[in-house]
């Protein structure tokens, strides 16, 4: 009979338990779901005779409200419970919990990134982990090239069949631009941020990894000229609007003509100091007209596009704004080093 069922599943009801939510989820579902026990008695209850419908049709509702107060109370039970279990953690850090800050280089990265994004640059990333081909190849370095070196790279895999195929820990972020000129046609204007490896002792003055941004703008008619004022309101923007730069020839694979930028001394104002040698120029950056061996190695046509390129070291901009002396301490996480730039968030 429709009624036994009915007392024998609130009897059940009456002694549920559950030591977790996925248990109290089963139990929902045993009972009030839509192929639940409660929902099979409501097909049954269309044999019941018209004169008992009533007094089944209230039992069953009594039923299921006691199936769903009982699931609600074992909800609230363990809620209850891992509150208490919480308030309990011995281990859990005291409050309140001191406010940390952001790293230097990331300060330094982010003023540097909202320049050029003002400038109408977007942001390209590519893999620290990449092979010959995109990291050299494609960007005009010669087969002997001492790049290539095991004494300047990071390599992984070598080939010794096919230099292209060489996995290695990339030495610039140049890669980043060879791999979206190779999926993206101009008009291109992308900066490349991220963390480079090259095979260098570590001193107060070099590491065997830092970061740096690089940036890349590839059109028709671009020229020199687009370049120099690009650069010139870089560093003014981010080192004052007295900011003066001056760019000396150069030689770098991917780029002809090339050059190295150096500014005005923001500490003595150009007049000569210790920091900058007593010559009043500190230099920051190498830029250059994109080869155009390059632009056809990546799928553009040369004779139709030009574009300028430039490359600058986070690490060596966040010296000239801070004047850290060893660029080790961006990397040893010594929390008294770090506190001196919350200031600078």
């Amino acid at each position: 009979m429709i009624t036994d069922k009915i007392e024998q599943l609130l009897g059940e009801v009456q002694m549920l338990s559950a030591q977790n939510a996925d248990e109290i989820e089963q139990l929902r579902l045993k009972y009030l779901s839509k192929k639940g026990e409660i929902t099979a008695l409501m097909a049954d209850f269309r044999n019941v005779a018209a004169d008992q419908k009533k007094a089944v049709g209230i039992k069953i509702n009594e039923l299921k409200q006691a199936a769903t107060d009982k699931i609600n109370a074992l909800k609230e039970q363990l809620a209850t419970t891992e509150d208490t279990d919480n308030e309990l953690d011995l281990t859990r850090t005291a409050y309140p919990l001191p406010l940390g800050t952001r790293h230097p280089l990331t300060i330094a990265r982010n003023q540097i990134i909202d320049i050029f994004q003002r400038m109408g640059f977007t942001l390209a990333k590519g893999p620290e982990i990449d092979d010959d081909l995109h990291v050299f190849t494609k960007l005009n370095f010669a087969a002997d090239h001492p790049a290539r070196d095991m004494q300047d790279t990071f390599f992984i895999e070598q080939n010794p069949n096919d230099v292209t195929r060489n996995i290695l820990l990339r030495s610039h972020t140049s890669n980043d631009q060879s791999h979206y000129m190779e999926t993206h046609q101009p008009p291109i204007r992308v900066i490349c941020p991220g963390r480079v490896y090259r095979n260098e002792a570590i001193s107060a003055r070099a590491h065997c990894f830092f970061h740096q941004l690089e940036g890349l703008y590839i059109d028709k008619n671009v020229s020199f000229t687009d370049l120099k004022q690009v650069l010139l309101t870089f560093a003014r923007e981010l080192f004052g609007e007295n900011t003066e730069i001056r760019l000396r020839p150069s030689y770098f694979p991917f780029t002809e003509p090339s050059a190295e930028m150096d500014i005005s001394c923001h500490i003595c104002g150009g007049t000569g100091c210790g920091f900058c040698k007593h010559t009043g120029w500190v230099e920051i950056l190498g830029c250059g007209m994109v080869d155009p061996n390059v632009l056809e190695a990546c799928g553009i046509d040369s004779t139709v596009y030009s574009g300028y390129a430039f490359g600058l070291g986070i690490e060596r901009i966040t010296n000239l704004k801070y004047q850290v002396a060893d660029l080790r301490m961006f990397s040893e996480n010594d929390v008294r080093f770090l506190r001196e730039f919350e200031a600078a968030n």
